[in-house]
């Protein structure tokens, strides 16, 4: 796939690339851990956002590459459906699937990653924790935006508002992948996308390509919906308790600015989310419910598998990376 989209293939046979497909999907005890068809679908993926330098623009919408990325993504929304449970669902009432939702995202009160950051990790882990939320956060807020012109009404209204500050309110260096992009450069890390993507596991990647399958498929906008507001809802309390741990590390504001930002512009962002965006959207197109709680709770349900990974690697003793980071510059504390 690599040399594919690089252009370094002179001809592609469908049948080839197909087969090859078909026998990593075949082969995979669970698509969400293994490491080839995430990569793989995230560089499907990438071609469509110029994510990643050297991917040839002109197999965007290759018809084998397109058949290869349905064939990965359908192996992956059906693993998806088999692992998460939807509670009872709400009427699509735009009330009652604003309260579903906060719901669904309240605090259970359990001690995880995020308090882990607050007390307990180490520089090293901090960075490490920087690394794996870089394959999101650099490109932050763009995944849900592929949702933007398929949305009319109170929902567009609603996701728009949410991205426009997302993208910084008209002010470039507000943009919160920018201030990501900072607080990397701050602990000594690159700022380049797509740097530490030999480091990040596969769930780290199935993170993000769940949210670029919901966002490029069209039939899936109520799942991006979904996922956006269980997203939001479950931002506010983590960030502040991941300043506290940068905080505590001896880190400055050049650092820990993104994630302060976070705690007061997601504590709007998810009221937005959850009542003007799902639940009006659940309101005015009702046959798109089911699919707005499924998005909701996959998100749920990879963030928590994704943390946990990361937690038990730290408890453990050991790296929650693939590889070892490359030698980078010093953090300036």
């Amino acid at each position: 796939m690599i040399d594919a989209l690089g252009g370094r293939v002179e001809q592609m046979w469908e049948a080839d690339l197909d087969a090859v497909v078909e026998s990593a999907v075949a082969g995979a005890d669970a698509v969400i851990h293994d490491d080839d068809l995430q990569l793989a679908l995230f560089l499907l993926y990438a071609v469509h956002y110029g994510s990643l330098p050297g991917l040839d623009a002109d197999l965007e919408w290759d018809p084998v590459l397109l058949t290869g990325r349905a064939r990965i993504e359908a192996a992956f929304e059906e693993e998806l459906r088999g692992i998460v449970t939807i509670p009872e669902p709400p009427e699509p009432v735009q009330d009652e699937v604003a309260s579903w939702l906060f719901r669904l995202t309240a605090p259970t009160g359990k001690k995880g990653l995020s308090h882990f950051v607050a007390r307990k990790a180490s520089v090293e882990q901090l960075q490490e924790f920087l690394v794996l939320r870089s394959i999101y956060t650099l490109r932050e807020a763009d995944p849900h935006s592929w949702a933007i012109p398929r949305l009319t009404g109170r929902a567009k209204a609603a996701l728009m508002e949410i991205q426009f500050d997302e993208y910084g309110s008209g002010d470039a260096s507000r943009i919160h992948a920018a201030i990501f992009a900072q607080t990397l450069r701050g602990v000594g890390l690159s700022d380049a996308y797509g740097a530490y993507l030999d480091q990040v596991p596969a769930v780290t990647l199935a993170s993000q390509n769940l949210m670029s399958m919901f966002g490029l498929n069209r039939r899936l906008r109520g799942a991006t919906v979904g996922h956006l507001a269980a997203f939001e809802m479950t931002s506010s309390i983590p960030n502040r308790l991941y300043g506290d741990g940068f905080r505590r590390a001896g880190f400055d504001e050049d650092v820990t600015g993104y994630f302060d930002e976070h705690v007061e512009a997601d504590a709007v962002h998810e009221q937005i989310a959850g009542r003007d965006l799902a639940g009006a959207l659940a309101e005015d197109e009702p046959e798109l419910l089911g699919d707005i709680l499924f998005g909701a709770v996959a998100c749920l349900a990879l963030d928590d598998i994704a943390g946990e990974r990361m937690l038990s690697a730290w408890q453990g003793g050991e790296s929650a990376l693939r590889l070892p980071l490359p030698a980078a510059g010093g953090a300036t504390r």
